[in-house]
């Protein structure tokens, strides 16, 4: 484990950039950006066009270090290079950004009120080959639907086993139970959520280190107790379909904890933009999730 990303990301003012949408989100996160499907045909000329999209945003002047603490990269993201880079090389020498990598598959189907992650049978050698990129830590996601105990609880036994995994390469996980914002059982399922999550953690022994990223919590502050936790590096939000705005108001409400934002990141950037407009555009977005995340 590098120390100096680790006191990067434990420490410094700043967020987590979630540049991972993968072969489902990436389709909608084009045609967000200006990009409908009709101007590419195939996987591989659709990756070619959200890596033109991530290189865009990384390579901003406005994207680095100084306000943004990482970066999560989806594998083929993380398997080509910027400006003759690789990417993750790029993120850190380049930029001062702690670059971390999705590893989980995708959702199995619902159940108990719940999703939890596909199986992962590569996962060891996707693990060796992010060390050899230079990658600092994982994150994978799971969602819940429902206050469902036997639900909950599988998701976070399921994150925790995998996460005990990563930990044994020397990689720091990003722990993502995704309450859905759509759930009319939202806040119970949180209180059964922060129960489990404290539950595991205080099972880990003193030097495991892990993250958390979780849905913003109905009640303020309500994750007070995970982001004092000791095993705990940082606990980062996600969006989960709030507008920026309304993401940004209601993570400066919870300290201490810090925005991994995905689609409120790229929230008006265009692919019709000019170098200019798109600068100026993620400049104001990025300082607008920079102040809401130093509360």
């Amino acid at each position: 484990m590098n120390q100096q990303q680790l006191d990067k990301v434990r420490n410094q003012d700043g967020f987590i950039a979630a540049l991972d949408q993968s072969g489902g989100s990436t389709p909608k996160a084009l045609r967000l950006y200006g990009i409908p499907e009709d101007e590419y045909s195939g996987e591989a000329e659709m990756y070619d066009k959200v890596h033109e999209m991530r290189t865009r945003i990384i390579t901003s002047p406005s994207f680095g270090g100084d306000r943004i603490l990482g970066a999560i990269l989806f594998e083929v993201t993380m398997d080509r290079t910027i400006k003759g880079k690789p990417t993750a090389q790029y993120l850190w020498e380049d930029k001062q950004v702690v670059p971390f990598l999705k590893v989980d598959k995708g959702l199995a189907g619902e159940e108990n009120g719940v999703q939890v992650m596909k199986p992962m049978p590569d996962l060891d050698a996707l693990l060796d080959r992010g060390i050899e990129n230079g990658i600092f830590g994982t994150k994978m996601r799971s969602v819940i639907k429902l206050a469902d105990e036997a639900g909950i609880a599988a998701v976070v036994d399921q994150q925790f086993e995998i996460g005990r995994q990563i930990l044994g390469k020397g990689l720091v996980p990003i722990i993502e139970p995704e309450v859905d914002i759509n759930s009319a059982e939202k806040a119970q399922a949180e209180t059964i959520l922060k129960a489990r999550l404290i539950e595991h953690l205080d099972a880990l022994e003193p030097g495991q280190q892990v993250m958390l990223k979780l849905t913003l919590p109905e009640q303020d502050d309500f994750y007070k107790e995970c982001i004092e936790h000791s095993n705990i590096v940082r606990v980062v939000a996600l969006s989960g379909g709030y507008s920026r705005e309304e993401a940004n108001d209601r993570l400066a409400r919870n300290h201490g904890m810090v925005a991994s934002f995905s689609r409120a990141l790229s929230e008006g950037l265009s692919a019709q933009q000019s170098d200019e407009e798109f600068n100026q555009m993620l400049d104001a977005s990025i300082q607008s999730i920079f102040d809401a995340s130093r509360t």
